[in-house]
């Protein structure tokens, strides 16, 4: 049984926040365009055709309600944290289409911030013309973090700042960030076998403390723990700069607390109880949930939690924009099993989602973005191949199984390989991956995944995949490029090989991902689909964001029928 949290032990903890939420937050973690932020620290909206879900933070604890008005009406606020700072605003009944002019106001109807603009996306039936995308992954990380040697692990907030600015330059009608938004690993870190990361990781939680998983996530000490980690790496890098934009944030990983390993001492896919519970709290108080979609069942594991708002569903979402663009997203990582030839990464009714509105969605480009990358591997574990990172060191000894732990692979002629099994890798997972290419590529329309995680980018086509043929419709492949990555975060840096493709599948142009940050703006017509793909890393200056240059474009035009 947990153990009893004292009234005593809450006052010393809520006058420990409240303390913290005063400190002076990073000049530059708010939009650098006038506009009056007043108590608010970040704001992060989501739309569809008819409602708007908006989570908020504040510069103090609110005592009471704070309300949202949009358009003349007014939506009070439901508090997300134990303490006030932190509130979301649920309004539904909106026409589409419409810009609406909101304000966060107080309990006495007084202004906490400037109005600024929204609009909500057309109706489902509607045949816009044009959309616009800004798309990338991998943004979190303590800007302040150091690793082995004083190397840096995560970009600055200053570098990734004018990253999101440069898109945002680019006018996108909504952003898409592929998972990964923190980065505060447990038992990978402090576990890990690398001395360097394990020092780092105690030296941290000395400084702020470690989470009791005995009790609750809200209301005792991990409260302040958690906002002490996710702070820095959530309110500070979005600041208000995306309050005009709807945001689709997909869960990965690390977005758990853990990095996906698998090795005799832990497993740490699908997530534990706890780790489960700093994932789920983190989505309810930073960044939104997806809103409900008329296609996709309201029965889908993670949808219509009891303690959430209706009809949101936490790991699978639709961005629907008319008739011209359908995106599926799809979280990889909490509902994934380890059934062997019966596994998924996706639980089964997830899958046929997936296949139903692949086969019969009727808008005229549909994207598939899940939270594990198709098309290439970088030997770790919870992939959709069985491809693993071996050395000649390793293929000497006599072990048929290889760990690919963080930061563990080290020897001579590094490469990808399936001459070694890969340790609790499940064969479900590669099968899963082949009834989803196969629909993806048996469209009518173009086959299109767009992917997260593997920090990285690039694009390529997928023509074969082990005894599947999709030369007729090719898979178009996008990596849409990581915003915080820092230069000790590179996968081959801890994992010693670049990812490259694995060994079942057969690319078009094998041209090996660019290990650089990025982001991806994409076009969408109702002739075509095209990827505008952005890089940068030293030795470029840092002043060359600014103006930066998509340094390949892929054009992506629908077959004609």
């Amino acid at each position: 049984m947990p153990k009893a949290f004292t009234r005593r032990q809450f006052l010393q903890t809520s006058a420990a926040l409240v303390a913290g939420s005063g400190l002076p937050f990073p000049r530059e973690a708010f939009a650098q365009d006038n506009w009056n932020a007043g108590e608010v620290v970040h704001l992060l909206p989501t739309a569809n055709h008819e409602r708007v879900l908006l989570k908020a933070s504040f510069r103090q604890p609110l005592k009471e309600a704070p309300v949202l008005s949009a358009g003349g009406r007014e939506v009070k606020g439901r508090r997300s944290d134990s303490f006030g700072r932190f509130w979301q605003f649920d309004v539904s009944g909106l026409q589409a289409d419409t810009a609406y002019a909101l304000q966060i106001l107080d309990s006495r109807g007084r202004g906490l911030c400037a109005p600024w603009p929204l609009k909500t996306f057309p109706k489902p039936d509607a045949t816009p013309e044009r959309v616009r995308l800004l798309v990338y992954t991998c943004a979190g990380g303590d800007p302040q973090a150091r690793g082995p040697g004083g190397m840096e692990v995560f970009r600055s907030l200053a570098i990734r700042h004018a990253l999101l600015e440069r898109g945002l330059a680019f006018q996108p009608d909504a952003i898409i960030a592929n998972g990964d938004h923190v980065y505060q690993d447990q038992r990978t870190w402090l576990e890990s076998n690398h001395p360097g990361i394990r020092q780092a990781a105690a030296d941290f939680y000395k400084d702020i403390g470690r989470f009791d998983t005995s009790l609750p996530v809200l209301g005792t000490d991990n409260e302040r723990i958690l906002s002490t980690v996710v702070d820095p790496q959530i309110a500070h890098l979005y600041g208000t700069r995306l309050r005009s934009t709807p945001v689709f944030f997909m869960m990965d990983d690390h977005d758990y607390f853990e990095n996906d390993e698998a090795e005799d001492n832990f497993i740490t896919f699908p997530p534990d109880h706890f780790d489960l519970n700093l994932g789920r709290t983190v989505q309810d108080m930073y960044y939104p949930q997806f809103l409900p979609d008329a296609s996709r069942s309201a029965m889908l594991p993670g949808t219509g939690a009891g303690d959430r708002a209706a009809g949101l569903s936490e790991c699978f979402g639709t961005l629907r924009y008319g008739k011209l663009l359908e995106v599926l997203m799809y979280d990889c990582g909490r509902y994934m099993d380890l059934k062997d030839r019966h596994a998924g990464l996706i639980p089964p009714e997830a899958e046929k989602w997936l296949l139903d509105r692949t086969r019969h969605s009727d808008v005229r480009h549909l994207v598939h973005m899940p939270s594990t990358p198709f098309g290439w591997s970088a030997g770790k574990w919870r992939e959709w191949y069985p491809d693993v990172v071996v050395s000649d060191e390793i293929m000497a000894e006599s072990a048929s199984a290889v760990s690919q732990r963080f930061g563990g692979v080290r020897g001579s002629n590094l490469r990808l390989s399936t001459e070694r099994r890969k340790y609790m890798w499940q064969s479900g997972w590669y099968q899963q991956h082949q009834r989803i290419a196969g629909a993806l590529s048996q469209q009518q329309r173009a086959a299109i995944m767009m992917s997260g995680d593997l920090h990285a980018t690039g694009w390529d086509r997928l023509l074969k995949s082990g005894d599947l043929d999709l030369r007729a419709n090719p898979i178009h492949l996008v990596l849409n490029g990581p915003l915080g990555t820092g230069m000790a975060g590179w996968p081959s840096g801890p994992r010693g090989l670049g990812p490259a493709a694995p060994g079942a599948l057969t690319l078009e142009r094998n041209a090996r991902p660019m290990e650089k940050n990025g982001f991806s703006i994409i076009d969408v017509t109702p002739e075509k689909l095209v990827c505008h793909l952005f890089a940068w890393r030293e030795p470029d200056p840092f002043d060359a964001i600014r103006t930066l240059q998509p340094y390949d474009v892929v054009e992506i035009t629908r077959p004609r029928t």
